[in-house]
C-alpha cells in the first residue's frame, strides 16, 4: 500500500513515456512480422517435403533451440583426448611437506591445447625427471582473508534455476507454482520480476515478514531465530529496483503444511533466500605458495573456512550431491618462509581425459538464456546482450521452452534437455542469422535507441522489412526432406455431430 501511495503521489505525464511506448510498439510489430512470416513460410516448405507439423520460428525461440542443437552436436562430435598434469611434493628442513601443481610457462604453448592443458606426455615426463630429488625455492607466499556476501533475493529466472537444481522442477512448473502462491495464497510478492533488489522502504516491514515466515513454515523457525535483523545486505538498493522488486515472502501467516509439495518447496526457497539477507558474510582464508625448481613454477593453493555466515542456512548436501566447495582444502599448507629451500622428494604424472560439455537441463538452459552474451564472439554484440536481460524476459522464458517441447523440437531424457531430429533438421537447415542471438542483440540496441529518442520508428522498421524480405527469399529455397513423414498436424478436422432430435417430416410443396 505504501508503495502504491508513493507512486500515485508522484504521477508523471503520459507524454514522458511516448518513446517507451514507441519502442514497445516497434518490438511487438517486429516480432509479429518476423514470427508470422517465417513460421508460415517454414511450415509450408515443410509441408512440401512431407512434414505434418508446424515449424514455428521466433526471434527468441529459434536461437534457444539453436543453443540446444549446437550443444548436442558438439557432444556427438566430441573426441576425448588425454592431457597431463604434474604434482610435486615438497618438504622443508623441518619435515613439513606440501603438494603443488606445475604451471607450464609460455615456452610450453606448442605442447598445450586451447585450454592451456599439456597434451604432450613426453614433456610432462621430462619435467618430472628434472625436478625429482632436486632443491627448489619458495618464491612467493600470498595470504588473504576473503568474504562472500549473501546472494541476493530471487528474480523469477534465478528462482527457476535454483528450483531446477534442488528439486528438478521445470521452469513452467515454477512459474505456475509461484502464481498460486501469489494469487491464491498471497504468500509471496509479484513473481514475474526481473529484479533481485528491494526498496529501502521495505526495511520497516522486516519484522512482520520474518514473523510470518516463522509462524508459517516450521523448517525455518531456527533460521528466523538466528537472523540478525539489524544487518542490511546489498539487496536494499532503490536505484536497482525496476518496475517490480525481488520476489520475497509477504507478511501473511499461513500453515504451509497445507500446501502442495511444490508450493511448500518454492515458498521455502524464497523465504530462505530472504532470511539469508540477515546473516553475515561467508569468510575464508586463502593461501598460495609459489615454488620455483629447475626453471619451472609449481603452485600450491589452500582455502580454509573461517566463518560459515549465511551458508549456515543452505540445506545440507547429500552424498549424491555434487560439492561446489571442492577447492576448500582439508589439509593446511605449512608455514614456510619466502626464499626457503625445499626438496622435491616425489613427483607424480597425472593423466586425465578431456570431457564433453554436458547436455542442457532446465537450470543450465535458463542460465544460458539469461547469460546469452557468453555464447557470442562479436564484442559489440556481447556488450549489448550483457546490458539486456538476455534471450526472452522473466515472464516469457518458461513459456518459450514449453513451446519448443510442444512443437516436438525438444525432448527430455531424464533431467537432460535434448533436441529431437526435427529440431536438429530445422536449425541446421536455416540461415545462420536466424539461429544465433546476434539479431536479437541488434534489435535490442535499436529499440533502446528509440526509447532514448536517438532513433525513429521508421528508421528501425524499414531496414528490418528489407532484411525480412531477404530471409524469405533465402528460406524459399530450403528443403526439409529429412522431415518427410514426421510431425503431428496442429489442425484437427471437426466432425459434424449427429443430432439427437427426431427428424421432422418434410413440408409439402403444395
Amino acid at each position: 500500500p505504501t508503495a502504491v501511495k508513493k507512486s500515485v503521489n508522484s504521477l508523471r505525464k503520459n507524454a514522458d513515456f511516448i518513446p517507451l511506448a514507441t519502442s514497445a510498439l516497434a518490438r511487438a510489430r517486429a516480432d509479429w512480422l518476423y514470427g508470422i512470416n517465417m513460421t508460415r513460410l517454414c511450415t509450408l516448405q515443410g509441408q512440401k517435403s512431407g512434414y505434418h507439423g508446424v515449424l514455428s520460428i521466433g526471434r527468441v525461440q529459434t536461437p534457444i533451440l539453436g543453443l540446444v542443437v549446437h550443444r548436442d552436436l558438439e557432444i556427438e562430435r566430441f573426441v576425448s583426448k588425454p592431457f597431463y598434469e604434474v604434482i610435486a611434493t615438497f618438504a622443508n628442513d623441518a619435515g613439513e611437506n606440501y603438494q603443488a601443481k606445475w604451471k607450464p610457462s609460455t615456452a610450453c604453448e606448442p605442447y598445450m591445447d586451447e585450454d592451456n592443458r599439456v597434451i604432450s606426455k613426453k614433456l610432462a615426463e621430462t619435467v618430472i625427471a628434472k625436478i625429482i630429488n632436486q632443491k627448489g625455492r619458495v618464491t612467493d607466499i600470498k595470504e588473504a582473508r576473503k568474504k562472500q556476501a549473501p546472494p541476493l533475493p530471487y528474480s523469477l529466472s534465478a528462482l527457476q534455476i535454483d528450483a531446477s537444481k534442488r528439486f528438478g522442477i521445470s521452469a513452467q512448473t515454477v512459474l505456475d507454482t509461484c502464481q498460486q502462491l501469489y494469487e491464491r495464497y498471497q504468500l509471496i510478492t509479484y513473481p514475474r520480476s526481473d529484479s533481485r533488489h528491494l526498496p529501502t522502504e521495505h526495511l520497516k516491514d522486516v519484522k512482520q515478514v520474518t514473523h510470518a515466515i516463522k509462524s508459517s513454515h516450521q523448517a525455518l523457525v531456527k533460521a528466523v531465530d538466528n537472523a540478525n535483523l539489524n544487518l542490511k545486505s546489498k539487496a536494499w538498493n532503490d536505484s536497482k529496483v525496476t518496475a517490480h522488486h525481488a520476489i520475497i515472502p509477504t507478511s501473511k501467516i499461513f500453515n504451509t503444511s497445507n500446501l502442495s509439495s511444490y508450493e511448500s518447496n518454492i515458498y521455502e526457497l524464497i523465504a530462505r533466500q530472504y532470511l539469508i539477507q540477515f546473516y553475515p558474510d561467508f569468510e575464508y582464508q586463502e593461501k598460495q605458495i609459489d615454488t620455483e625448481i629447475s626453471g619451472g613454477l609449481f603452485i600450491a593453493k589452500q582455502k580454509e573456512v573461517v566463518s560459515q555466515g549465511w551458508k549456515e542456512l543452505l540445506p545440507v548436501k547429500s552424498s549424491n550431491t555434487k560439492n561446489t566447495d571442492n577447492d576448500f582444502s582439508a589439509k593446511k599448507l605449512p608455514n614456510v618462509k619466502q626464499n626457503e629451500q625445499v626438496l622435491c622428494d616425489k613427483a607424480e604424472l597425472i593423466e586425465k581425459q578431456t570431457t564433453p560439455p554436458k547436455y542442457f537441463n532446465d537450470a543450465t538452459l535458463l542460465s544460458a538464456m539469461t547469460g546469452i552474451a557468453r555464447y557470442v564472439t562479436d564484442s559489440s554484440i556481447k556488450k549489448v546482450l550483457r546490458e539486456t536481460d538476455g534471450l526472452g524476459t522473466e515472464a516469457t522464458r518458461a513459456g518459450i521452452i514449453e513451446l519448443l517441447f510442444k512443437r516436438q523440437f525438444l525432448q527430455r531424457n531424464g533431467k537432460e534437455i535434448r533436441a529431437t531430429d526435427i529440431g536438429k533438421e530445422l536449425i541446421t537447415s536455416l540461415p545462420i542469422q536466424m539461429v544465433v542471438p546476434d539479431m536479437t542483440a541488434h534489435w535490442e540496441s535499436q529499440l533502446e535507441s528509440i526509447n532514448q529518442r536517438e532513433m525513429t520508428y521508421n528508421n528501425f522498421m524499414q531496414p528490418l522489412i528489407t532484411q525480412l524480405n531477404q530471409l524469405v527469399e533465402n528460406v524459399q529455397h530450403i528443403s526439409f526432406q529429412a522431415l518427410q513423414g514426421k510431425g503431428k498436424s496442429a489442425y484437427k478436422a471437426k466432425t459434424k455431430r449427429k443430432s439427437t432430435r427426431p427428424r421432422r417430416a418434410a413440408k409439402s410443396l403444395n
